[in-house]
């Protein structure tokens, strides 16, 4: 039993195909594996990138011209997402974790560094990556950076240090943003590919998180890292704009990854309560449990919507700081609500581990905080709408 979101959106031959492939991967081989990996704590399961990567999952968001599948479209990567994230949203994440490194790749390089970069992330082994902005004293605030890059001759000597890196422990590509003179706030932001085996890189140690286990995450340190000018991204100073529109991409995504867990908890609901019987009738017949399932569908449907009009808008290469704030704000907040419900609806099993339920409850709470908060959502969003004309 599954709740249907229609949009209006009317789907290509090929949208249907990659949505069917991630739908199946996500049924066959991400669900069957989502407690095991929760309860690992801090691994991430490579086997399933390498299968995800075979089929082309890692990789079909990666611009045909450098062999990936050519589905640049934001619309489409969002119904991909969800249909993963509906599997397990931490692993979800991980698997096209390709498409967040790509962003400023894309947007601030040259097509020599394309071509050098991106390439090899389309390959049956593709590397694992990584994007490093979050600092101990710099959350949200992107301009703030103080992770330092000195140029000397043809190199930029990186010092610093990044935290809650995504994927960390394993990539070994980083692109780093930092500051060539942080006085100048977002005018010093540049942005760097760091290799893994550089003299002067360190990974910390896999951070324990409440959910989500399925990507991992660590500090980055950089200890007088010589870093090649030919692997600086763009001009000095213009990688706050290719950061920008990455978070602009990724914020949407985000609202598909939270409004496929949304989905996969109304739907665990749905059958639990057509099934439970409570005073001689399904517990679904119940006033209080039917009220609640749909506000679940309500808030499922609205997190999908806000967030196709967002992805809609970007592909027509709108500005969309503003409708990004919203899906993201929307959808995470509503996926928090949502999986609290499934929670309260299956009432004691819920809180054990007989079901995913609680799993999703902690796997929803990341979506309010991760690539900007939901404080920081509103502020983008008041700001946006208080200067509108």
């Amino acid at each position: 039993m599954s709740h249907t979101i229609r949009d209006g959106i009317e789907l290509t031959e090929e949208q249907r195909e990659f949505v069917a492939l991630a739908r199946d991967f996500a049924a066959n081989e991400i669900r069957p594996r989502s407690r095991e990996i929760d309860e690992a704590d801090v691994e991430s399961p490579l086997d399933l990138w390498a299968k995800a990567a075979r089929i082309g999952l890692a990789s079909y968001m990666i611009p045909a011209e450098y062999g990936g599948g050519g589905v640049t479209d934001l619309v489409t990567q969002c119904l991909v997402q969800q249909e993963l994230c509906y599997g397990d949203i931490g692993i979800g994440n991980f698997l096209t974790s390709s498409a967040f490194f790509a962003g400023p790749v894309e947007a601030l390089g040259n097509e020599e560094q394309r071509k050098r970069w991106l390439t090899p992330l389309t390959t049956e082994n593709p590397p694992v990556t990584a994007v490093a902005v979050t600092e101990p004293g710099v959350g949200s605030d992107s301009a703030a950076l103080q992770t330092r890059a000195v140029r000397e001759g043809d190199v930029y000597v990186l010092n610093g240090q990044k935290t809650w890196i995504s994927n960390a422990p394993y990539a070994e590509w980083i692109v780093v943003f930092a500051t060539v003179d942080p006085s100048l706030r977002s005018r010093g932001v540049t942005a760097f590919l760091v290799e893994r085996d550089m003299p002067g890189v360190t990974i910390g140690q896999p951070m324990r998180k409440m959910g989500q286990r399925g990507i991992v995450n660590a500090e980055v340190f950089l200890d007088n890292v010589r870093v090649p000018v030919e692997n600086r991204l763009g001009e000095e100073g213009k990688g706050f704009y290719g950061l920008m529109r990455t978070f602009d991409a990724s914020r949407i995504l985000i609202g598909a990854g939270a409004t496929g867990l949304s989905r996969a908890a109304l739907d665990a609901t749905i059958q639990y309560a057509t099934e439970r019987t409570q005073f001689g009738k399904p517990i679904i017949e119940h006033q209080a449990v039917a009220f609640r399932i749909a506000d679940m569908a309500a808030k499922t449907d609205v997190s999908h919507l806000v967030t196709m009009r967002a992805a809609r808008l970007f592909d027509a290469g709108e500005f969309t700081a503003l409708e990004s704030a919203i899906a993201k704000l929307t959808a995470a907040e509503n996926t928090t609500w949502v999986t609290n419900a499934a929670l309260q609806t299956h009432g004691g099993w819920g809180y054990s581990r007989e079901f995913l339920v609680e799993k999703w409850l902690r796997d929803a709470k990341l979506e309010e905080i991760e690539e900007g908060t939901s404080d920081i959502q509103r502020l983008i969003i008041s700001r946006a709408v208080s200067t509108q004309p």
